[in-house]
């Protein structure tokens, strides 16, 4: 395939995350997208209802009852000529690791705020994660047509917290309950937008200028005044987005909206295909970028998912196209297994649609059956597999013996445990001295244990007991300091091999490193083992 092709086919992708603190309203507009962009004709509603349909991106039954994200969901459309892949992460902060995982697979994010809570705790962890890996973000100031914060103190709150330049693209005509439509600073234009029940249909949108006299005949005057008067500050106090300097991660553009109400969606969306980046800036570990459309086949895989569809019963490899053309039943090199494999079983998704793909390009996200080959992380190439970062993995801080209730369902219980493990949604242990050789996980929040206890049952047949264990903090150790652990050290094994120390507090493993300063305590399992 030519690299005039390839390079066309590049240019047309726009590979993004959804990041947000917890009801932020990430998923909701994750569906407005999906709307705008002619992906579904009806918007599912978010929060479970006895006749509602559930949000395409959530297809687990625990996402569906709860209104929550728990999975990242892959989803790809067309939108004016462009290819969008949108990984829908996790908004839940016990799901960090995984959505983590997903940001290293996206070249945008697109930040959710709400306009009554603006920064909180979880978008400041997923915003330096951004920021650590380079991904330029886009700001959407959620939730207008509810009370706000001031919007000079939001704005001043972005960069004082997350310490960059926040510039609105467009305005707010009135907030809360006067929230009438947005101004765009850029094109001179005034969207005003009408309300549909439920937002579950397109909004139509009238334009006018922001001086038409029909504005004062139709909104209040002292709305009317005040929107004229900040539209002076800020163009003539803020200025208008510089792409460079938002490609640099040196500032965000700010958009304003409501996206259960479809208020400022389209707008935003069409915003969004001028400044994202396509699929150029792979970062490698030696601080170079990867040519995507010049080096050889390479992608990495991000994540791994089992039973996504009863149907099939099969796990799926997520797969980021980072360089060079996929086509079905090409033979690659695969890094960890170092051996050579064959990608047939090729897949693109839509919650839990799936289509064979014969041909995927830089950006795309792709599905591989996995019977095992795959895990998170694993990398393959038709030339020499390239030097990517690696994808974070966090220690755990909560940690519990798992069992199985019904000898009858032993088999299935192992199994569902390694191929749930497999996922990265925990981690599994196994121990001589802890919990009598019952098998161990750990997870950054409770709620992992409680999705993975139902996921047992739902997927695999298994009735469980969970044992909460009272360590608090792990750390792995190097495969040459293994010799060095005393005997008496609460002393686990991961999935991979790697070894691992358990400690009740962040004292104890102090006292333990002054007592054993030869042993390296390790955030990250080592990559040699």
């Amino acid at each position: 395939m030519s690299p005039e092709l390839i390079e066309r086919e590049v240019r047309r992708r726009k590979t993004f995350a959804i990041i947000a603190h917890p009801d932020a309203g990430k998923t909701t507009l994750t569906e407005k997208l999906l709307l705008y962009g002619g992906a579904i004709q009806l918007a599912g509603a978010v929060k479970a209802k006895k006749e509602g349909k559930s949000a395409t991106s959530d297809w687990m039954a625990m996402e569906k009852e709860r209104g929550i994200s728990i999975t990242s969901a892959a989803l790809q459309f067309e939108y004016k000529n462009s290819i969008l892949n949108l990984l829908d992460t996790p908004g839940h902060e016990d799901f960090s690791e995984d959505t983590y995982r997903t940001l290293m697979a996206a070249d945008t994010a697109v930040m959710v705020l709400d306009a009554g809570k603006g920064v909180e705790p979880q978008t400041i962890k997923l915003f330096r994660v951004c920021r650590d890996r380079g991904i330029p973000i886009i700001t959407f100031i959620n939730k207008m047509d509810r009370p706000t914060k001031d919007l000079y103190a939001l704005l001043d709150e972005i960069e004082k917290v997350l310490g960059i330049k926040a510039v609105p693209d467009v305005w707010p005509l009135g907030t809360g309950f006067d929230f009438k439509g947005v101004y765009d600073l850029r094109d001179q234009q005034l969207y005003l937008f009408d309300r549909t029940p439920g937002g579950k249909q397109k909004a139509v949108f009238r334009m006018a200028g922001p001086n038409d006299p029909s504005l004062d005949e139709q909104f209040d005057a002292e709305i009317v005044t005040a929107f004229r008067e900040q539209i002076d500050l800020v163009e003539n106090g803020i200025g208008q987005v510089d792409k460079n300097n938002f490609l640099l991660g040196k500032e965000t553009p700010v958009y304003f909206g409501s996206a259960v109400n479809n208020f400022g969606i389209e707008l935003f969306l069409n915003k969004f295909l001028e400044l994202a980046p396509g699929p150029d800036h792979i970062p490698l570990r030696d601080g170079n970028y990867l040519d995507p459309i010049n080096a050889p086949f390479s992608a990495f895989v991000f994540k791994v998912q089992a039973n996504m569809n009863k149907a099939h019963r099969d796990r799926i490899a997520f797969l980021r196209i980072c360089s060079g053309v996929f086509e079905r039943g090409l033979n690659v090199n695969h890094n960890r297994l170092d051996k050579p494999v064959k990608l047939s079983s090729s897949f693109a998704f839509f919650g839990q649609d799936r289509n064979t793909v014969d041909t995927a390009y830089p950006g795309d996200i792709i599905g591989l059956v996995n019977p095992g080959t795959y895990k998170i992380g694993d990398v393959l190439s038709t030339g020499n597999t390239p030097p990517l970062r690696p994808l974070p993995s966090f220690a755990p801080e909560l940690f519990a013996t798992i069992s199985c209730k019904d000898t009858l369902q032993l088999k299935s219980f192992k199994k569902g445990l390694d191929q749930l493990a497999e996922e990265g949604i925990l981690h599994l242990f196994t121990s001589r001295t802890i919990g009598g050789g019952v098998p161990i996980i750990g997870a950054m929040g409770k709620l992992q244990f409680e999705v993975f206890q139902r996921r047992l049952k739902d997927e695999y047949g298994s009735d469980t007991s969970i044992h909460i264990l009272p360590y608090g903090i792990s750390r792995w150790v190097k495969k040459d300091d293994r010799s060095k652990i005393p005997s008496n050290a609460n002393l686990v094994e991961d999935l991979f091999g790697n070894m691992a120390l358990l400690f009740d507090t962040e004292w104890d493993m102090n006292y333990f490193h002054k007592n054993n300063e030869g042993i390296e305590l390790l955030d990250n399992p080592p990559l040699e083992d």
